[in-house]
């Protein structure tokens, strides 16, 4: 009688597997082990997908136009909007602001009353307002001197400012003053206006930064 020597060495240690069989631990690595390989290509896949969802650099660095509902400006007020990472200011002025703007008086501290920096506004706003229409000023708010950002004051004859300030922007870095139209003062280390940006008017009140008017 032939008897069959089994050669397996088995310990109390050890589990034993039925033949065609998996061991449960290691099928769960495996397939865990799939699903990580699996989205690493699916995320990989997708990237030029999802980057093409991004403006480029080029487009970024010129800067998007920005459109700006001025209606909701009650008389007076002023809100802030970022273009080309800047901020620029859309002020409601008032008939006030405006006729105060033009004294003999005030006209005499400004250093560039008649906009004569052509570098630092389109042509359709060098004007006695500085804008296409003078009840809404389109200004960037970024001082001409080391580029601080003026705090808007458009109170008149605070005591910090002095009894002829009539409103305007002033600038706590250095102590530089613009008006209401954002035209510089005389002494003050600023040396031209705020610049006005290109813009135009989609409607009576819808503004668009960064298109020229010339050009629409």
């Amino acid at each position: 009688m032939r008897i069959r020597q089994d050669t397996t060495m088995t310990t109390p240690d050890t589990p034993q597997v039925p033949a065609g069989s998996t061991d449960p631990g290691r099928r769960k690595l495996l397939i865990a082990t799939a699903s990580v390989i699996g989205a690493a290509g699916l995320v990989a896949a997708g990237i030029p997908f999802i980057d093409s969802w991004w403006p480029s650099e080029r487009a970024q660095a010129a800067g998007a136009p920005v459109q700006i509902d001025a209606s909701k400006l009650e008389p007076g007020q002023q809100l802030t909007v970022a273009w080309r990472g800047r901020p620029v200011w859309v002020l409601r002025r008032t008939p006030e602001m405006l006729q105060r703007m033009h004294t003999p008086q005030h006209l005499q501290r400004l250093r560039d009353p008649d906009s004569s920096v052509e570098s630092q506004q389109p042509s359709y706003a060098r004007n006695e307002f500085r804008s296409i229409h003078k009840e809404h000023l389109v200004v960037i708010g970024i001082c001409t001197h080391l580029g601080c950002v003026p705090a808007f004051r458009p109170e008149v004859a605070p005591a910090d400012l002095g009894a002829d300030w009539i409103g305007g922007y002033f600038c706590p870095c250095h102590g530089s003053r613009f008006d209401l139209a954002g035209r510089v003062f005389v002494q003050v280390p600023a040396p031209t206006n705020l610049v006005i940006p290109p813009y135009h008017y989609l409607s009576d009140t819808l503004i668009e930064v960064g298109v020229d008017s010339e050009l629409t």
